[in-house]
């Protein structure tokens, strides 16, 4: 085995060249206070003043709100600061400062926050900080939010060192205009950093490569001070590598899961991250080639491990940054490794070698990372329960019939033939159970589980099929007076559904959720895409891909309107919305329209008096299958509704 950089056990190599990188609940705001312990050892703050005079640099400006923010993380950079051998060039990791600054403002950046992961210099001396002092000015200058922290190259020994000249440029002080700087330890080495994003409060630990005992008691006593913030722990060395990086691009067997502890690393572990579950991501430099590991802690949730460092690379890295694009309504964050410095450059002056290091795509620096982000986050950010909503404040005008499954009988305990479930609207369209010959006791039973936004909690769980035929379903009366109902105005349609893992294409394919009596060809239609034996109204879930499918006969016309939308996992709840303005019908999923909505007149719903069944679909007048899945709430109106006035409505 290989491993790169410095040994897990080194304190310090003296400065010797090495060879050669997914809801505002969340409490918690703003850049409370630590509190810096000890004054802050020697220096001033240095902020130079010729940076970003080339007027190149745009404004920062990053979204706190969107769910969609960019975490940008900069390795070790020592190979561009060597001041004691006459080594210094700024204009990587300027260039790297430019594009973070002018993609906080970005949409599909929206860069909210930068983490330096230590090593800003090869030799610690007094001139090359004076150069990264510099170059760090620039990010100064337009009020960027960033960390730093100590690698073995900046200093030597731990935390408890003293003065030294990163302390003097880099420390706390430096951070005094930072809305996003938190506070320092004593001894100014281990800082705390709090940004915005996605309406929510992050913490960002930066510490010292080596730290003692009293710097992990202040992060122990900065994660306690804000027990409602996801934590991002950077220092420079934790994990390292378990492959070697002779073969490019990395062949590196298991792309997620070739990152192992260092020595020091398991001491972090123990210290600071095992026991707090608020720290998910945990990110360092030093050594290389890149590398991720996922660790379970102490509560049994996953903490993210990645290495991330390019020094040994063209340039020195020559300022690569790695973006972390976090996606809160995808529950993902998807990574990407970058070099602005050398996409900043004409493409048709790039030397081979930058060209082929512009990008970096190989499985362990392009990558995408599932996190269900509520989940993970739900031990010390409880996901809050919306209540259930009384049926009377969902009876908005308009309204036919309102069913609902909550309050008449425990979770699963069974519905009986006959039983009645009576219609809140007042309108008088109760459902009766029915049950088909041969059917098992309990294939229709109450249920607790229900969709997040869903006024009532609570659903009716359907045990069905078509081979063979069997379940029970329930029909409106035969003289309710929904069944005459044809809507020449216009309705709304609403229903919410799961799918259970054994849902299968061929047993429950094309079950209907809410279907309406009277076969087409009795009613006299007739056309292109006409099937004479099917119900004038079906509200199904296809075959295959489990899409929603309005498929609906209208009265100016002989054949079906049909509205698909797109597939529909299992075990996840959807809210389903049909809703016609007296001309067009929009099928719509989570209150997002869906693609395949005709631009076709169709107005009303024809009706022969027949009744309306849920969880039951018929052919050629007999009920050929029974729907398989919970179904929860359902509402009827007789006119268009927004999507605001729908049953998830806020």
């Amino acid at each position: 085995m290989s491993i790169h950089g410095d040994t897990p056990s080194q304190e310090s190599t003296g400065h010797s060249r090495r060879g050669f990188l997914r809801n505002a609940a969340l409490a918690g705001a703003g850049a409370a206070t630590v509190g810096t312990g000890a004054s802050v050892l020697g220096g001033t703050p240095a902020f130079a003043a010729d940076a970003a005079k080339s007027g190149k640099t745009g404004t920062w400006r990053p979204d706190p709100t969107a769910l969609q923010f960019t975490l940008a993380v900069m390795p070790d950079t020592q190979f561009l600061y060597w001041g004691s051998q006459d080594s210094v060039n700024r204009t990587p990791q300027e260039e790297s400062f430019r594009y973070i600054i002018d993609n906080s403002g970005n949409p599909d950046n929206n860069i909210v926050f930068m983490a330096h992961l230590g090593d800003m210099t090869q030799d610690a001396d007094p001139l090359s900080f004076k150069q990264v002092d510099k170059a760090f000015a620039l990010l100064d200058a337009h009020g960027a939010a960033y960390s730093v922290l100590a690698g073995n190259h900046d200093v030597s020994g731990d935390d408890s060192r003293g003065d030294t000249p990163y302390l003097q440029t880099m420390g706390p002080q430096r951070f005094k205009r930072s809305k996003t700087f938190a506070g320092s330890d004593p001894t100014g080495y281990n800082t705390a950093h709090i940004f915005q994003a996605a309406g929510h409060s992050w913490l960002v630990l930066a510490m010292d490569w080596r730290t003692t005992d009293q710097g992990f008691a202040w992060a122990n006593d900065v994660i306690k001070a804000h027990p409602k913030m996801p934590v991002i722990l950077t220092t420079h060395d934790l994990v390292y590598s378990n492959y070697d990086d002779n073969v490019f691009p990395y062949e590196s067997g298991d792309p997620e899961n070739n990152a192992v502890l260092s020595g020091y690393g398991e001491t972090v572990w123990d210290k600071l991250i095992n026991d707090n579950d608020q720290i998910f991501l945990t990110l360092n430099g030093h050594y290389w080639p890149p590398a991720r590991t996922t660790k379970k802690n102490a509560a049994g949730n996953d903490v993210h491990m990645h290495i991330t460092n390019y020094q040994n690379r063209y340039f020195g890295g020559g300022g690569m940054i790695r973006l972390y694009h976090f996606d809160l309504t995808r529950n993902t964050i998807d990574v990407e490794t970058i070099n602005p410095w050398i996409l900043a450059q004409d493409p048709e002056s790039r030397t081979e070698l930058a060209a082929e290091h512009a990008r970096i795509t190989g499985p362990v620096d392009n990558f995408s990372m599932p996190i269900d982000f509520e989940k993970r986050f739900s031990s010390f950010i409880p996901v809050p329960v919306r209540p259930a909503r009384p049926a009377a404040r969902e009876l908005v005008k308009g309204t036919m019939a309102y069913w609902r499954f909550d309050g008449q009988g425990a979770p699963g305990t069974a519905l009986t033939a006959g039983q009645t479930i009576h219609d809140l609207s007042g309108k008088g369209n109760d459902l009766t159970v029915v049950t088909m010959p041969g059917t098992a006791a309990d294939a229709l039973t109450w249920s607790a589980d229900h969709h997040p936004d869903q006024p009532a909690h609570a659903s009716l769980k359907f045990v069905g099929g078509r081979n063979p035929l069997h379940g029970t379903y329930l029909t409106t009366g035969a003289k309710a007076p929904l069944n005459a109902e044809t809507f020449k105005s216009g309705y709304t349609i609403e229903t919410f559904v799961m799918m259970p893992l054994d849902w299968d294409a061929g047993n429950n394919g094309w079950a209907a959720i809410l279907s309406r009596r009277g076969s087409a060809g009795d009613a006299g239609k007739h056309g292109k895409n006409t099937d004479p034996n099917e119900p004038l109204v079906q509200f199904a879930i296809s075959n295959n891909g489990r899409e929603p499918q309005f498929n609906h006969y209208p009265l100016n016309d002989t054949y079906p309107t049909t509205n698909w939308g797109h597939g529909l996992v299992e075990l996840k709840w959807w809210h389903l919305a049909v809703v016609n303005d007296g001309r067009y019908t929009k099928l719509y999923v989570e209150g997002a329209p869906v693609v395949d909505n005709p631009n076709r007149e169709s107005i009303g719903l024809t009706s022969l008096g027949l009744p309306w069944l849920v969880g039951g679909h018929e052919s050629a007048g007999a009920v050929d299958i029974v729907f398989h899945g919970n179904v929860g709430d359902i509402r009827i109106v007789n006119r268009a509704l927004s999507t605001k006035e729908f049953l998830t409505h806020k």
